[in-house]
């Protein structure tokens, strides 16, 4: 193994800016220092121009209307803005909003805060695979239910949700649906309106663009939504959110939608048969090896898999040098709880602590998942030899019976 080699396939928690995204945006830090609410000079034209023109990239890889894309710092404000924003503006209509466990903690985080001001929350179960079950959503509505929110792509496991199915069951309700499609925009088609999506969140980093810029789409007609702003100010973004627009960010977001729209067909038809290599080589080298969540329905860069009777953390010491995936979701890593989405799956906690995530990248060579194959499965054969449960397991003992400290 090159000691000096580093392989990156932790792209589910933020993805390298593409070159071209920086190329794109470097006027804009010191030859068009413009603000784009500076509407009397041309520093500020320029700026503006910038804007509107990356909203409409933005707008294109989503297929919606430029005016229905409202800038954020990032995808968490913008599940905020949408949640606590809907909350507050139909708060005569009704309280309730229906969620899924296996949700980003930036949406249910916020609905735990919705709670505090006196709104009800269902938190769905989802079936083994990942997958939500559509006869308890339905079962969930009440009369004052006002927003069903569900990801489009889970950012463990990478399944993603039946959308146009839930889309109709927000309709004949009529309830309004939103999905935090961070994971999923720009990897795979995503067209909110087509499957009757009215709030979507997504952001810049997850692919290949800056950090700290997303954007909230709020759907204009049929039916024309409305969210109470969160952060006030000058009135910017129509009003539902203040503060001076990261003009780089944004120009580099809109670049990152615009080559996305172009390339993420054939990223993902690689990326699909480089995760489809991956998974099977370590399958066949490595026993009691388990993919988890649908491999049906999700997305192409990502495979999330466990090893029986090896710590995932300790497994990633092993090669953490020189490689970086995860153990979980990036903005959970500082817990050393087994992952809430495995627990959600029901995965015990053997295999909920085993578990590593390997998510690809359009920078990802086949290289790259050579040496992952060759590190894990190193690391594995490495963890079970000092293994004294996997010693008694291959003894045929019943581990079952022993009753397993939480420390």
């Amino acid at each position: 193994m090159d000691k000096n080699r580093k392989i990156y396939l932790d792209n589910n928690a933020t993805t390298p800016v593409d070159p071209r995204v920086v190329e794109a945006m470097l006027p804009y830090f010191h030859d068009i220092p413009g603000n784009p609410a500076s509407r009397n000079h041309p520093f500020g034209w320029a700026a503006e121009e910038g804007v509107d023109y990356a909203r409409e990239q933005i707008a294109n890889l989503i297929n919606v209307d430029p005016k229905e894309i409202i800038f954020t710092s990032g995808a968490t404000e913008a599940d905020n803005l949408a949640l606590k924003g809907v909350f507050e503006m139909y708060a005569s209509k009704g309280n309730h909003i229906i969620t899924c466990k296996t949700e980003h903690k930036a949406v249910l985080d916020s609905c735990k805060k919705i709670e505090k001001m006196g709104g009800v929350v269902t938190y769905l179960d989802v079936k083994e695979d990942g997958l939500i079950d559509l006869e308890q959503l339905e079962a969930a509505i009440t009369d004052k239910t006002i927003l069903i929110s569900v990801m489009w792509a889970n950012n463990e496991t990478g399944v993603i949700q039946p959308m146009k199915e839930i889309g109709d069951i927000c309709k004949k309700h009529g309830v309004l649906f939103m999905s935090d499609a961070t994971q999923a925009v720009g990897k795979i088609s995503v067209d909110p309106k087509a499957v009757g999506v009215h709030l979507l969140a997504f952001s810049a980093h997850k692919m290949y663009g800056p950090k700290g810029v997303g954007a909230l789409f709020v759907n204009r007609k049929n039916p024309r939504v409305k969210v109470t702003a969160q952060i006030d100010g000058g009135g910017h973004e129509r009003g539902m959110r203040s503060g001076t627009l990261n003009v780089p960010g944004i120009v580099g977001f809109g670049k990152a939608a615009e080559i996305a729209r172009n390339e993420m067909a054939q990223d993902a038809e690689r990326l699909s048969k480089l995760r489809d290599k991956l998974e099977s080589t370590l399958m066949h080298n490595l026993e009691e090896t388990y993919i988890n969540g649908n491999v049906d329905h999700r997305m192409p860069h990502v495979t999330n898999m466990s090893f029986k009777h090896v710590e995932g953390e300790g497994l990633m010491m092993t090669f953490n040098q020189n490689m970086a995936v995860s153990s979980g979701s990036a903005c959970t890593s500082a817990s050393l709880e087994p992952s809430y989405v495995l627990v959600a799956l029901g995965l015990g906690d053997d295999l909920a602590h085993s578990s590593i995530r390997f998510s690809l990248g359009r920078f990802t060579t086949e290289e790259d998942v050579d040496f992952a194959i060759d590190a894990l499965t190193k690391g594995v054969t490495h963890m079970r030899d000092l293994s004294p449960i996997w010693e008694m397991y291959k003894e045929g003992v019943d581990l079952t019976i022993f009753e397993w400290s939480g420390h």
